[in-house]
This record gives structure tokens, sequence and C-alpha cells, in this order.
């Protein structure tokens, strides 16, 4: 998915052409033979000769579990809420509700992309395709669609536990954020709005839902008490929707002739490599600027600014990978696995923040 926050001006001009829109689709769709025959040579730099990589290769590549800390992350900075018996014991039940749900939910937005972009040609060439692998994309379909049903009926049931109805609410937005992203007839990431589809459904939809699922911990005499929706969780939201956003972002890099021969006008597509490493350098910054911004208006508890600091050397190394090899397909593939690992330490240094600000450790 579904990087957005940072910079959708320059994201929503195109440097391709100086001349009017019409002119540019021409010149595009003029060029798409050739840009085909350069993404087939692309996709092979990127993932290596066919006899070269074995099937559990593929296997892995296809899985794409690293992937998944997008699906956990948001949901780990609100647990636990609770220190007594059956908070504890209330909140471990919704969590593993949620984490269970959201997992199938990530699995069908990514069965249904493969399925999706082998219609449009985009996965022509991407040996790692689930269509690919399997040969089949009524399987791939019907799978992507059961992972879809019974994530849904997990939530459900996180809903019916939580007694929140803005949880399901901010739930069904974020899904329909995947949906419009890349299924018919929307397909918005082809139109270069997947970064900020992205951005909305895993940071302010998604980060929020799940801190909503705990609303039946917050208990009276009287019954269920909704939670307040304060500014930790809205900065928590921005930072945790900045980080997964980088992650599709850097994704895009080796795969621009691929896209431009299909019509996919992704950010990278219209700005360019070179471009594109500065704005993954200035998300990078942007990302800890807002941390200290956080930090120093009271959004954030100081240990959340100093665990959340120690994850700048990681955030180094994605500037520097990116800006060395943005030119390179074969190695620029592993930018987006860099940007999962600085997701990942980003995120659960920010729940540890949390949890030991919420027991008074360096609140």
């Amino acid at each position: 998915m579904p990087l957005a926050g940072i910079a959708l001006t320059p994201l929503l001009v195109s440097p391709l052409a100086p001349s009017p829109r019409r002119s540019r689709v021409a010149t595009s769709a003029a060029r798409r033979p050739r840009a085909l025959q350069r993404a087939r040579c692309s996709a092979t730099a990127a993932s290596g000769e066919a006899g070269e990589l074995s099937h559990a290769t593929l296997l892995w590549r296809a899985a794409k579990l690293p992937i998944y800390s997008v699906a956990l992350i948001p949901l780990t900075n609100w647990i636990p809420r609770s220190c007594f018996g059956i908070g504890i014991a209330m909140t471990i039940h919704i969590s593993r509700l949620c984490m269970v749900a959201a997992v199938l939910v990530i699995t069908w937005l990514n069965l249904s992309n493969d399925v999706y972009d082998s219609d449009t040609g985009a996965d022509r060439d991407k040996k790692e395709s689930v269509v690919s692998i399997t040969g089949s994309r009524a399987m791939t379909q019907n799978a992507a669609n059961f992972s879809l049903f019974l994530g849904f009926a997990g939530l459900l049931w996180a809903f019916a536990e939580a007694k929140d109805i803005r949880f399901i609410l901010l739930v069904i937005s974020a899904i329909f954020c995947g949906y419009v992203y890349q299924c018919p007839p929307f397909r918005l990431s082809y139109q270069g709005l997947g970064e900020p589809l992205c951005f909305a459904a895993f940071g302010p939809l998604a980060t929020t839902a799940f801190y909503f699922s705990n609303s039946s911990l917050n208990t009276s005499s009287g019954g269920a008490a909704l939670l307040p929706l304060t500014k930790t969780v809205i900065a928590s939201s921005v930072l945790v929707g900045l980080t997964t956003t980088l992650i599709l972002f850097c994704s895009h890099f080796h795969q621009i002739d691929g896209d431009l021969a299909v019509g996919k006008m992704s950010p990278l597509v219209r700005i360019g490599t070179k471009a594109g490493s500065r704005i993954v350098s200035i998300g990078i910054v942007m990302l800890y600027i807002l941390l200290a911004t956080f930090g120093t208006c009271g959004s954030l508890p100081p240990s959340c600014i100093v665990l959340c600091a120690l994850t700048l050397p990681m955030g180094k190394t994605v500037v520097d990978y990116v800006l060395k090899h943005h030119e390179d397909n074969a190695k620029i593939f592993m930018a987006k696995y860099y940007c999962v690992r600085l997701h990942a330490l980003f995120g659960m240094a920010l729940a540890s923040g949390l949890v030991l600000a919420r027991n008074g450790i360096l609140a």
C-alpha cells in the first residue's frame, strides 16, 4: 500500500516534459513498446535470471512476510492500556483478534494487488507474483477474497468486544482506501495517489482505530466510556503513517519502466529516481523533525522521543542506500526492505515509549 505527508505537490507535477498533459499522454503511449522492453530488462536485473532464483526464493518474495509489520505496528502502539488483571486479559483477547484480522486484510491487499497488476500487465515479468507462481488468477483472487472475508469477520468480532462504533468505521475506511488503491474501476495507484491513500489507511485510520478498540477497558460502574481522541494518538498515527508510506514509495524505484509501459503513473514515474531519492531523504528528515516537534509540544512523552531517536542510524542507512543506488535496479530493489526495518524499529520504539510512559517511567 496503501507515503504522503511529505511533499504531495511535487508528486503531482510531472517533470517528463513541459508540454501540455495531452501531449505527455500521447508521448507516453508512443514510448510504451520501448518502455516495456526496458521493463523486462529491469525485472531481470532486479530479481535475477529465472534460472538463478530457486523456488524457495520466489516463494519467500511472494509471501512478503516482512511487509506484514505494517499490519502489526499500528496495533502495538496501544497494547497494553491497563495493568489490572481483567484489563490485561481483555486487552490480549481484543488485540489477538485485531492482529489476526489485520494480517488477513494485508494478505488480501497483497494477493489482490498481484491479481490486478497481472490484469494490466504491470507484473508480466514479475517472477515472484503469486499469479505467476500458481499459474491461476482465479485461485489467487479467491484466496484474496476469502482472506478479506475472514479478516473483516475478525474485525467485527473485535468491534463487538470494543463496543466503540468509531473503531469499525475507521477500519472500514482503511479497507476502502486499500480497495480504491488497486481494485477496478478505481485503481487510484495508477494515478499516483497510492502514497496518500497508504498514509491515511495505515496512519490516522488504522492506528486510531486500534486505539479505540480499547474502549471496553475504559469502564466505570455505569458501563463503557468512550476513549477520547488525544494529541498523543494523532501524533503516533502521523509517524506510523509516514514510515509505512516510505515503504510503498521505495517499492516503486525498480518498477518505473514497467509502470510507465502500462500507464501506471506512480510518483517516481513522474519525478524520476534522482528526485525520488531526495524525497526519501526529505521524508526521513521530516520523520525525526516531527518526532522532536511532538516531543517539544507534549504530544509524545520523553520516553518515546528517547527510544525513537535511537533509530536514527537506521534512518541514515535508508537515506544513504537510496541516494547511492537509486539508478541501480538490481540493488534499489532492497530499499523497501530497509524501509521495513526502519518502520518496524521505529514503531516498536514508539510503542515501548508509550508503555514506559503509562507506567511512569520517563514520562
